[in-house]
C-alpha cells in the first residue's frame, strides 16, 4: 500500500537529530522525499546515510536568510517542488528569567525559533501555492501554559502559535494549510544529556514521567506520528490547529 505521504517533497529544518530526525524517518517511511536542512553537517550526512536515496542533505542556518535562500534553491533543483515545510529547528537556551537574559541571547532565540518561519514561508510560498501544500510548525506546550526560567524561549513558542493561526487565515485562499504540534517533554539526545548532568538524574526522569498524565515521557516518534497526520491528505480539512502531543500535560493538577 502507498504511504500517507507518497510522492510528497518535504523540507524539514532541524531534521538531523531529535524530534526532527524522528519526523524525517516517518516521512520517508510514508513515501515522501525529504530534504533534511540542518546547521550540523556531520549529523545531517549521518541522517541521510541512514534514510537513503529519498533524502537530501542541506546545509542551512535557519537564522540566516541567505542560507535559507540557498537551501530552497538546492531543494527545488533536486526535487522540482516543495509540497510541505516543517519548521522544526529551534534552540531553548538560555534557561533564565527575562531580566537576566542578555540581548544577544534574546535575539538568537528570536532569529532561530521565529524569524526562521518568516524566511521559509517567504521563500517557499510559491512552491506551496503551486502544490496546495502544507506548513507544519513545531511549537511547544510552554507557548500555551508558560514555563519558569525560560522567558525568551516561551516567547518564541507563543509567537509561533499565534503566527500559525495568522498564517492559516492568510494562506487558506491559496490552498495552503498551516498547523502546529505542541510537545511537552520528549526524550531526545539533548534532553538525555541534560538529565544526566543534573544532581539526581533518576529523580529528573521520574519527574518528566510524572508531568504527563499518561504516565511517561515519550520519544520523538509520538511527535512524528502526529506530524505525518497533519501533513497527510487525512488532515485535508484541518488548518490553524495547535495540536497538543503532550500526554495531557496541560490539563491541570493531578493528585
Amino acid at each position: 500500500m502507498p504511504g500517507q505521504l507518497q510522492g510528497k517533497c518535504i523540507l524539514i529544518t532541524g531534521g538531523a537529530q531529535g524530534i526532527g530526525l524522528e519526523c524525517a524517518r516517518a516521512y520517508v517511511r510514508e513515501g515522501a522525499r525529504v530534504a533534511i536542512a540542518d546547521v550540523d553537517r556531520k549529523q545531517t550526512e549521518k541522517a541521510v546515510e541512514e534514510l537513503g536515496a529519498s533524502t537530501l542533505a542541506v546545509d542551512c542556518d535557519v537564522a540566516d536568510g541567505a542560507s535559507v535562500t540557498r537551501a530552497v534553491a538546492q531543494i527545488t533543483a533536486a526535487f522540482g517542488a516543495i509540497d510541505a515545510v516543517h519548521n522544526n529547528a529551534g534552540v531553548s537556551m538560555p534557561s533564565k528569567p527575562l531580566h537576566l537574559t542578555e540581548e544577544d541571547e534574546w535575539d538568537r532565540l528570536l532569529r532561530v525559533n521565529l524569524k526562521s518561519v518568516f524566511w521559509t514561508t517567504k521563500l517557499c510560498h510559491p512552491y506551496l501555492k503551486a502544490s496546495h501544500g502544507s506548513i507544519l510548525n513545531t511549537a511547544s506546550m510552554v507557548g500555551v501554559i508558560g514555563q519558569s526560567n525560560h522567558a525568551a524561549y516561551v516567547a518564541t513558542k507563543g509567537g509561533m502559535i499565534s503566527l500559525t493561526k495568522a498564517m492559516a487565515l492568510d494562506y487558506a485562499a491559496d490552498g495552503i494549510r498551516v498547523n502546529a504540534v505542541c510537545p511537552a517533554g520528549v526524550w531526545t539526545p539533548m534532553l538525555r544529556q541534560w538529565a544526566t548532568e543534573q544532581e539526581n538524574p533518576a529523580e529528573i526522569e521520574s519527574y518528566l514521567d510524572r508531568i504527563h498524565p499518561l504516565g511517561y515521557c515519550p520519544g520523538g516518534d509520538v511527535i512524528a506520528d502526529a506530524s505525518v497526520f497533519l501533513l497527510s491528505p487525512a488532515a485535508r480539512f484541518i488548518t490553524g490547529c495547535i495540536l497538543p502531543v503532550s500526554g495531557g500535560a496541560e490539563l491541570g493538577y493531578k493528585l
